[in-house]
């Protein structure tokens, strides 16, 4: 059967993307599944979930944007992707078969993508942060590792990973090879950082908040959304200006919805 045509709207203006809202619909938001972790039982149990969410959202979503760290880990090779997520990939297929705009940004710890996910289920993926213009209101919107003031480490690292030549030597490394090592270094890596990044370090140091008054000394945004941090986050940033963060699904089921006047978050399941 013939593919359906492609039913969402996107408008380029500059570097500001516009999407329509129709009047009875609503734009969904959400971040950090993490999804092959801890293990693979509550990682299936939080994949039903987040399916489960998303035939909700589903009803009356104009555009879902999934921003970043959905899986543990995430590799691509030129001929396999990791085991697993079919529940979420087949969701998200079908979505987009219905004509729903999905729009997906990779994470720190889902940083290799690479064709996939464009190739096979018709979504695009951003590896910065974009900026958008929906219902009259501007979004700055991006995963958000890496961003701010401090963290020079992970900056580092972060251009060694996205680098083509360390992408290349990787995929060398056999996928049963390759695939266990990353996983145990993404665990490693979220035991190290993870109750740091649950803590909330007051609205004067928050680096994405204080990343997101810098932008808007230079531009008007109402809202900035991120992910990474693991902790839902409404902050006023500026007189008009709101920098959300969509908390995580290992603790809090959480997500954002954007009704044509403004942005809330919310928890699934509570």
């Amino acid at each position: 059967m013939q593919k359906e045509i492609i039913t969402f709207a996107f408008y380029i203006y500059s570097n500001t993307m516009e999407i329509l809202l129709p009047p009875d619909k609503r734009i969904y938001f959400a971040s950090d599944f993490h999804l092959g972790a801890p293990d693979m039982q509550k990682s299936r149990e939080r994949e039903r979930l987040v399916v489960q969410w998303l035939d909700e959202a589903a009803k009356d979503a104009a555009h879902i944007f999934l921003v970043g760290d959905l899986f543990d880990f995430w590799f691509e090779y030129k001929h396999v992707i990791p085991k697993g997520y079919v529940r979420l990939l087949g969701k998200l297929s079908e979505l987009r078969d219905k004509g729903i705009g999905i729009s997906v940004f990779i994470g720190n710890h889902d940083m290799w993508m690479n064709g996939y996910f464009e190739d096979e289920l018709d979504i695009p993926v951003y590896y910065e942060p974009q900026q958008y213009t929906i219902a009259g209101k501007k979004f700055y919107i991006g995963h958000g590792d890496g961003l701010g003031p401090g963290d020079h480490g992970y900056k580092f690292l972060k251009k060694v990973f996205r680098n083509p030549v360390c992408r290349w030597l990787f995929s060398c490394i056999h996928p049963g090879w390759g695939i266990s090592m990353a996983n145990y270094w993404s665990r490693k890596s979220r035991a190290a950082t993870g109750s740091q990044l649950e803590q909330f370090l007051g609205e004067d140091d928050e680096w994405l908040a204080i990343y997101s008054k810098e932008i808007l000394q230079q531009e008007h945004f109402d809202y900035f959304i991120f992910g990474h941090r693991h902790l839902p986050l409404d902050l006023k940033v500026g007189e008009n200006s709101r920098y959300i963060n969509l908390g995580d699904w290992l603790n809090y089921n959480s997500y954002a919805v954007f009704d044509g006047k403004t942005a809330e978050l919310k928890y699934y399941g509570r």
